[in-house]
């Protein structure tokens, strides 16, 4: 396919950025916020260059004319307000740097706003507080992303004839291999149910896939840090004590983590392999290189045959 004429790209390009730059073009952040659609200056009567000594002078003039208690006009009560903000912008010497760049570079947008929020909200802000809020947002990313992870590899394995086939082996072996035609449609979907559950619970071994869990999300094991490390220095001390100093074999718990790391497998589906295939792979000594090197050999060699 040709590509379109020189004018359509250009205005296919063009016409995005016009638009973000007359969005930016109506925001200016030194009137959005810090003065709204004021100027600081403007407010107090003073010019730029006015030293603090002016500044303050001009505001304690003004702050007496509209305060609430002398002046019962409402519009006054509104200035009095905008005074008290100008006035606060203005007489720290870091926020008024901030506030003249902001007027001298107005297209910075972002930048201008990011350095408001920091100098007002910035050193008012609990470190521990924004802690907790980004473990919390992190761990609920991640819960979605376990969440959308294990349903698509659910939807996955529905497809599958092998899915299939076990669905309809575990629904003659529940009825006795006899079909019961007197039993409510309400009561065969709820059966139907129940099977697709467990035939989900054998099939997602093969995609590798884990169910969401709590336990696994950065916010939880960030609070669970200090007892995990505990045990990890204990587990470590005991496991170079034991098998490293006095050279004792390994327990055929420890042996069959040193297998299932070794091959790389999850929680969930080392616990799905029957118990003969995993006595099989713990006996086979995998976390020696020579043995896991054979049994690779012996794994492809077994796929070519297959296929």
């Amino acid at each position: 396919m040709d590509p379109p004429p020189a004018p359509i790209r250009w205005r296919a390009t063009a016409i995005p950025i016009l638009a973000v730059v007359l969005i930016l073009s109506t925001i200016s952040p030194s009137l959005a916020i810090y003065c709204d659609e004021d100027d600081c200056y403007d407010l107090l009567g003073v010019s730029q260059s006015a030293n603090s000594s002016e500044i303050k002078k001009a505001y304690y003039k003004l702050s007496l004319k509209h305060h609430p208690d002398k002046n019962p006009d409402p519009e006054s009560r509104k200035i009095f307000v905008k005074i008290a903000n100008a006035y606060e912008i203005l007489k720290d010497e870091t926020t008024r740097e901030k506030y003249d760049y902001a007027i001298e570079h107005p297209e910075e947008v972002f930048y201008n706003t990011a350095q408001y929020y920091r100098a007002y909200y910035g050193h008012k802000t609990d470190t521990r507080a924004v802690l907790v809020g980004l473990l919390l947002i992190l761990s609920g990313f991640q819960y979605l992303n376990q969440t959308t992870r294990y349903n698509q590899a659910v939807a996955m394995v529905k497809k599958t004839p092998a899915y299939k086939n076990r669905l309809k082996a575990l629904e003659l072996e529940r009825s006795g291999g006899v079909t019961n035609k007197k039993k409510s449609q309400k009561n065969r979907d709820r059966k139907v149910e129940e099977d697709e559950d467990l035939s989900k619970e054998l099939d997602l071994q093969i995609t590798g896939t884990e169910r969401p869990s709590i336990w696994k999300l950065v916010g939880v094991r960030f609070i669970l840090l200090p007892y995990t490390l505990g045990k990890l220095l204990l587990w470590s001390g005991f496991w170079f004590w034991t098998y490293k100093v006095k050279k004792c074999p390994y327990s055929w718990d420890d042996a069959s983590y040193l297998t299932q790391r070794s091959l790389g497998f999850p929680d969930d589906r080392w616990r799905s392999i029957d118990e003969a295939t995993k006595e099989d792979l713990v006996l086979r000594c995998l976390w020696e290189k020579s043995n896991m090197e054979s049994y690779i050999t012996e794994m492809r060699k077994e796929s070519k045959r297959r296929r």
